[in-house]
């Protein structure tokens, strides 16, 4: 079984490095952000009024990383910062008319990019079965708080 975890695991990480990269330059390329700015945005259309606390945690990664994601963000003029009226130590995120235009836009792109660097490859008879499993891991990870940043 080690073997066959650890086989796992190697592609599992190798095979979203290399999709994570796919998008990152079709995303570029046409919208001038990378996978990671995607992400953060379509967060922000799904759920305005987010905090950098509830993206960090989303993403599993530090709130540091997350608010100097935001501030740049910011800078391009895609999401504002609004105070948050029950927590004057935060702030509320939302995206700017220009930012939900390129959310939407980004999606259209990530979205037909994904389907191309997946469908080729597998079927939908595979792809939802994996699909599953890692939901579940997914699942279980978070909800036992195994891997989630410090700080």
């Amino acid at each position: 079984m080690a073997y066959k975890s650890t086989s796992f695991f190697a592609d599992l990480v190798r095979c979203e490095t290399r999709l994570y990269n796919a998008l990152n330059d079709r995303l570029r390329e046409r919208h001038g952000i990378v996978t990671s700015q995607y992400e953060f945005l379509h967060h922000l259309r799904e759920h305005p009024g987010a905090r950098v606390a509830e993206l960090a945690a989303e993403f599993a990664i530090g709130i540091g990383a997350t608010s100097k994601g935001m501030d740049r963000l910011e800078r391009r003029g895609w999401v504002a910062r609004q105070p948050n009226p029950a927590d004057r130590r935060s702030s509320l995120l939302v995206l700017t008319d220009e930012g939900a235009r390129l959310a939407d836009a980004a999606e259209r792109t990530f979205t037909e990019r994904l389907a191309e660097l997946l469908g080729g490859p597998l079927s939908d008879a595979q792809l939802s079965p994996a699909a599953r499993a890692l939901s579940l891991l997914r699942t279980a990870l978070e909800r036992d708080g195994i891997g989630t940043p410090t700080g």
